[in-house]
């Protein structure tokens, strides 16, 4: 679960457009013919091919495009010093490292708030909790959907999916028809949830980020992103084993402190929101600040630690409790940097390289050469249609930023179609999004690349579907 936090839940992400950034540098020398040009392009792609292949080659996905980044900018600072113009690759590049440091922020408070929840057992209740209930696969099999669905929205799509494929796998791990259907409804129902929310998808929080969306119209794909749940969930209901799994109980103690940490993130939550929404500052500002309400009762449990465990000790001798007395021995004060300490940091210098990638291929004209296509020669409703089918082969992530730097003129509807699009698109194949890939390793191989393929096509009438109830629905929204 370590592996991949986020993002922010996730999800979670703000890159190119900001309200308050500079407009992007434009390039005034052309590159896309040069040979620069097609090496760059050749790098990306080849450094993109490993982050693809991490779980088999058992290489961290920030490493190969650490390295790229590095390595085109460095192209990008030589040709253009030849040219007279290293300070316009300068500020291109400080503009870009201003975008990645709002997203490092913002997701490194995200992060430490869900790494202290799980510190304090929250998650681990949870699932002991669904464990104990004996229920059936398919009663299972809708709980951790659905769960999946509304707890995406505000733990993160990734985080989610791993809870809910731990309890699966508990359950009904000798199972792998099971376990490969209740694997793909769990994807599909963490992305579709991520999706109608900015802290629930790294895609959602960019759209949110750059401006070209409010908080709450976010709310309007709400029903779309029901539908791209339901619709394959429904059909694959209908395929599941009959088998009883087997019950096990299992009893776990919350840690001292743990709903207050959930009020304070929702405090942070509606802190950055209002930070957005009042004074139009980014909201990773509101998130600064609700680290501090982390920080302060942190030092709140750690002051009153003493007196806490006197109490429980007092009471586990008086009732002759000898396990409750070892878990008292065990108690470490919460730390908040330790918490800080445990985000997932491959996962954040992997969005480094990819903000520092898609800028400089930017610069050297690629993005804007495909904006001409997509945006300009199509129908901006069908290139966001196309963002979604993409984001199934390539990680939504540099597919979302690339958008966003292209700054495509498009309607409020449309900018809601390709953030439906986007997050729901990875869920076609298992390797389109980071739940997918995760998943695939969490489940000892009985949920697989072509166990998912088999459902595609399922999948994609829930895609189609979804896209249609916006467009009817919210077709308001695109007159603007």
């Amino acid at each position: 679960m370590k592996r991949v936090w986020l993002g922010l839940i996730l999800c979670l992400s703000l890159f190119s457009s900001f309200c308050f950034a500079s407009t992007a540098p434009q390039s005034p020398l052309p590159l896309t013919q040069s040979v620069i040009g097609y090496f760059a392009l050749l790098l990306f792609g080849l450094a993109y091919t490993l982050v693809m292949l991490e779980e088999y080659l058992q290489l961290r996905k920030s490493k190969p495009v650490l390295l790229a980044a590095g390595l085109l900018w460095a192209m990008i600072g030589y040709v253009y010093q030849q040219h007279g113009m290293a300070d316009i690759a300068r500020e291109a590049l400080e503009y870009n490292l201003l975008e990645y440091a709002e997203l490092l922020l913002f997701l490194l408070v995200a992060m430490t708030y869900i790494s202290a929840m799980e510190e304090r057992r929250l998650f681990d209740a949870l699932q002991a909790w669904m464990i104990g209930k004996g229920f059936n696969f398919r009663s299972l099999f809708w709980i951790t959907g659905l769960l999946a669905f509304f707890i995406s929205p505000i733990a993160d799509n990734l985080t989610t999916a791993l809870l809910m494929c731990a309890v699966v796998m508990k359950v009904g791990g000798k199972h792998s028809r099971f376990v490969n259907l209740a694997c793909i409804n769990i994807v599909i129902a963490a992305n579709a949830g991520g999706a109608f929310s900015p802290f629930g998808d790294i895609t959602t929080l960019m759209v949110w980020q750059a401006g070209h969306v409010s908080f709450m119209q976010f709310m309007d794909l709400f029903l779309p992103a029901v539908a791209n749940y339901l619709v394959p969930a429904l059909v694959m209901s209908l395929f599941l084993p009959t088998e009883q799994p087997d019950v096990m109980h299992e009893h776990v103690e919350l840690k001292r402190g743990a709903r207050r940490i959930v009020l304070l993130f929702v405090l942070t939550i509606l802190t950055a929101v209002s930070f957005h929404a009042l004074f139009h500052f980014p909201p990773v500002m509101g998130m600064m600040m609700g680290l501090a309400y982390l920080q302060f009762f942190g030092y709140f449990l750690r002051k009153t630690l003493a007196r806490s465990l006197a109490k429980k000790t007092a009471l586990a001798i008086a009732n002759h409790d000898e396990a409750a007395l070892r878990r008292i021995g065990s108690v470490v004060p919460f730390d908040v940097f330790r918490r800080i300490s445990h985000a997932e940091w491959d996962t954040l210098l992997f969005f480094y390289g990819v903000v520092m990638c898609v800028g400089g291929l930017s610069l050297l004209g690629y993005l804007g050469l495909i904006s001409q296509v997509m945006y300009a020669q199509w129908d901006p409703m069908w290139a966001n249609i196309m963002v979604g089918i993409l984001s199934s082969i390539v990680d939504n992530i540099p597919v979302m930023f690339a958008v966003l730097t292209m700054e495509p003129s498009m309607s409020i509807g449309n900018w809601l179609l390709v953030t439906l699009t986007a997050g729901v698109g990875g869920s076609l194949l298992s390797i389109g999004s980071a739940a997918g890939v995760a998943l695939m390793g969490a489940s000892h191989g009985k949920y697989t690349f072509f166990g998912h393929l088999k459902w595609t096509p399922v999948i994609l009438l829930g895609y189609v579907v979804s896209i249609a109830i916006h467009l009817s629905l919210n077709q308001a929204l695109f007159a603007s």
